[in-house]
């Protein structure tokens, strides 16, 4: 089969691999759609930055898989051949307390594995994966779908949740990647009136304007922001991983309301009295969702009606996976996936 690795220095290699056979408590996953996560591009595609959980090891990219079970080893009990399914990006240990939360994504043990990090990933043919990873994906909704909640909705999702966004609150998104996309979407299905979006890229803020993921989309200036918010949101999600966003985000928190940080990366300077103590702000650091939230957001989704591939802007076969990590590090799309029909 087909397997894609990042040496570094935006290059990408399409290998020949063997096919992997599933060992006790393990299938494999016949892939259907793997989609390009921001922390693919800043950590493995331009260069070789991680360390501990983020230490790429030389296997398949891609930690944003979905697809269909096409082979089923000892011991599974769960899950069957034919199952559509979504691969929950992180292997835990299974044995430490965030992992029995459900929180992999922390898992404190040493055998901890991200699939496309330290595991062969989804962007190949097929994906070896344990059966404790795997979360359902409702008939309603496209494998494209599943592979954006893979991390990009189910961490947004996660967010909205953390701050307890209510009815009728305003929201402010600060940075419309593919997360900020789905913050918005999401803070509108929740139940959210006005969700205001900020981005230095105007074709960033056109795309959000025109998926309707973003009441107003605006380059983000405390003019602006002031005039369009008032005395703040209630609640407000930055997604860029940039400081000088993750400020306005604080800035433009109500008095007495909730901010969630999920962008990965910056450097944040504040003036802890002014912004946050006298404000009486709740600040929240948000890293994904653990695999019961995904499971409630894909039911949800199923519901609501709600297409998380909206924001995919540009598909690509397996074989162009090359052009697939270019047009996604260019930072003007929205998510870009590789798909197999």
């Amino acid at each position: 089969m087909r397997g894609v690795y990042l040496p570094g220095g935006r290059r990408v290699d399409l290998r020949e691999v063997p096919d992997p056979e599933p060992g006790p408590g393990q299938v494999v996953v016949g892939m259907r759609a793997s989609t390009i996560c921001g922390s693919d591009l800043r950590a493995i595609y331009r260069e070789h930055l991680g360390e501990g959980p983020e230490a790429y090891q030389d296997v398949v990219g891609g930690h944003e898989p979905c697809g269909q079970v096409v082979a089923v080893g000892p011991e599974v009990e769960r899950i069957g051949v034919g199952d559509r399914v979504v691969v929950y990006h992180i292997s835990g240990c299974g044995q430490c307390d965030e992992c029995r939360r459900g929180y992999q994504i922390s898992c404190t043990s040493p055998r901890r594995r991200a699939y496309g990090w330290q595991r062969d990933g989804g962007h190949a043919d097929r994906l070896l994966a344990e059966e404790r990873d795997l979360v359902p994906l409702p008939d309603s909704l496209t494998f494209l779908d599943g592979a954006c909640v893979a991390c990009g909705f189910a961490t947004a999702y996660e967010a909205l949740c953390r701050v307890a966004l209510a009815g009728g609150e305003q929201v402010l998104v600060t940075g419309l990647g593919p997360v900020g996309l789905a913050a918005g979407m999401l803070a509108a299905a929740m139940g959210s009136p006005w969700v205001v979006g900020t981005d230095p890229s105007p074709e960033r803020r056109a795309l959000a304007r025109e998926l309707g993921a973003v009441d107003v989309a605006v380059e983000g200036d405390d003019e602006e922001l002031d005039d369009l918010l008032g005395d703040g949101a209630e609640v407000t999600v930055d997604c860029s991983g940039a400081g000088v966003a993750q400020l306005t985000a604080l800035r433009h928190t109500r008095r007495h309301g909730r901010c969630a940080l999920v962008g990965e990366g910056g450097t944040l300077t504040v003036d802890v009295s002014e912004v946050l103590i006298h404000r009486q702000l709740t600040v929240h650091g948000s890293w994904v969702a653990p695999t019961w939230r995904m499971a409630e957001l894909l039911e949800r989704l199923a519901r609501w009606d709600l297409h998380p591939e909206r924001v995919v802007t540009d598909r690509f076969a397996l074989d162009d996976a090359a052009r697939a990590y270019e047009v996604a590090d260019g930072g003007a799309r929205g998510k870009v996936g590789i798909v197999s029909e």
